[in-house]
C-alpha cells in the first residue's frame, strides 16, 4: 500500500492556475475522491499525480519519496480514463496484455497475470472480443483490468462511469470498490458526481478554482461543510438567514423570521455573534403534525406545493417573514399534505449547521 502527499501543488496554463498551492494527504489503502465543478482543477491534480503534466511548483510524494520529476512508466501507476481508451483492433486479451508486453515480460507470465486480472473483473470468458463487441460495462471492466495488471501501487480513476448508464454506474460502484478493497491499492478517484463520491469514498476533497476547499470523510462534509459552497455543491441544502442570540450549554439560540432554533453543529472556538447562515438539508426537516410538541426546533410557514416521487415526496414551504422558500424530503409518504396550507417544520439541532461567516 502507498501513501500519497501533495505538498503545494501548482500549475498554470498561461494566466489560468488551474493548480493552485494544494496540499493534500491520501492515506495508504484508501479510495480517495477528487471532487468539483469543471474546471476546479481535479483532472489536472491527477494527471499530474500519474506524471503526465509536470508541476510548476511543490512536490509530490509516494511513501515518502519524491516522484515529482519521475516519468510516468516510473510511478508504478495504473490510469483508468473516461473514455477507456481501449485499441480497438486488438482482443480483450491483447489489451489487457498491452503494457505487460512494453515491459518485456515473458509469455507465460504475461498469460498468467492477463488471466488473473480478466478473472478479478469477470471478463475471462469473452479474452478473445474485441472492444466494440462488448457493451459500455463491459468495456470499462476491461479498462480496470488492463489498468490493475501491471500491479500497481497507486490506481488513478477519472470519471470512469461518466459514460455508463444510471445503472450500470450503481453496478460499476460497487464493482471498483471490491475491487480497490481486494488489491489493497490506494486509489484516486476523479468525479464532479457528489452521490458517486459520497458512497464509494474513504476520503474526499473539494476543488474550486484550483485550490482545496475542504477534505476529509464524507460524512464529515456533508454534515459539516465547511461553507456555503460546499453544502451547496455537495447534494441539496436550505439557506436561511438567522441572528445569534446566545450560547448556552452547547448549543447556539437563533432567531429567524420563522422561528427560533438552537444549533449544536458550529465551531464552538469561535462561537457567532451576530448575523449568519444556517444550512440545512431537506431530509433534516420535518412536516410536524397538528398539536405536535411546540417546545422542538420549530419554523413556521406555508406548504407551496408537493411532489409524490414514490418512494419520497418533495415539498416547498415559505417561511413566515419572507426568510426563504425550503425543500423538505418526506421519505416513504403514506399520506400528502394539501398545498396552501400552513405548516411547522421541526429540525434536530445537531442539523441546523452554522456556516462560517
Amino acid at each position: 500500500m502507498t501513501a500519497i502527499r501533495i505538498e503545494g501543488l501548482r500549475k498554470r496554463f498561461g494566466r489560468t492556475a488551474a493548480v493552485d498551492g494544494i496540499d493534500l494527504e491520501v492515506p495508504a489503502g484508501s479510495l480517495y475522491f477528487l471532487l468539483g465543478p469543471s474546471g476546479c482543477g481535479k483532472t489536472t491534480l491527477l494527471r499530474m499525480i500519474a506524471g503526465f503534466v509536470r508541476p510548476d511548483e511543490g512536490r509530490l510524494l509516494f511513501d515518502g519519496r519524491d516522484v515529482t520529476a519521475l516519468p510516468p512508466e516510473k510511478r508504478d501507476c495504473g490510469m483508468v480514463f473516461q473514455s477507456y481508451a481501449l485499441w480497438p483492433h486488438l482482443s480483450v486479451f491483447e489489451n489487457v496484455a498491452f503494457g505487460l508486453k512494453v515491459r518485456r515480460l515473458a509469455k507465460a507470465e504475461v498469460a498468467a497475470r492477463v488471466e488473473k486480472a480478466l478473472r478479478s473483473v469477470r471478463m475471462e470468458a469473452l479474452a478473445a472480443r474485441k472492444p466494440t463487441e462488448l457493451s459500455g460495462g463491459q468495456q470499462q471492466r476491461v479498462a480496470l483490468a488492463r489498468a490493475m495488471v501491471i500491479e500497481p501501487k497507486v490506481l488513478l480513476l477519472d470519471e470512469p462511469l461518466s459514460n455508463l448508464d444510471a445503472k450500470l454506474r450503481l453496478e460499476m460502484r460497487t464493482e471498483i470498490r471490491g475491487l480497490c478493497r481486494a488489491s489493497g491499492l490506494t486509489a484516486v478517484y476523479v468525479t464532479h458526481d457528489q452521490e458517486e463520491a459520497l458512497s464509494m469514498a474513504d476520503g474526499m476533497v473539494v476543488l474550486r478554482d484550483g485550490r482545496a476547499i475542504q477534505q476529509g470523510a464524507p460524512r464529515d462534509l456533508y454534515r459539516r461543510p465547511a461553507n456555503r459552497f460546499v453544502a451547496d455543491f455537495l447534494g441539496e441544502s436550505n439557506f436561511v438567514d438567522a441572528e445569534a442570540i446566545a450560547v448556552e450549554r452547547g448549543e447556539v439560540r437563533l432567531r429567524t423570521t420563522a422561528g427560533e432554533l438552537r444549533s449544536t453543529a458550529f465551531d464552538a472556538a469561535s462561537p457567532p455573534k451576530a448575523g449568519v447562515t444556517l444550512s440545512i438539508r431537506p431530509e433534516a426537516l420535518r412536516i410536524d403534525a397538528p398539536g405536535a410538541d411546540g417546545s422542538r426546533n420549530r419554523l413556521a410557514g406555508t406548504l407551496v406545493s408537493t411532489m409524490y416521487l414514490g418512494k419520497s415526496a418533495q415539498h416547498l414551504v415559505e417561511l413566515e417573514g419572507g426568510a426563504a422558500s425550503v425543500r423538505v424530503l418526506q421519505n416513504d409518504p403514506e399520506a400528502m399534505p394539501e398545498p396552501g396550507r400552513r405548516v411547522a417544520l421541526s429540525v434536530d439541532p445537531g442539523s441546523v449547521v452554522i456556516l462560517p461567516a
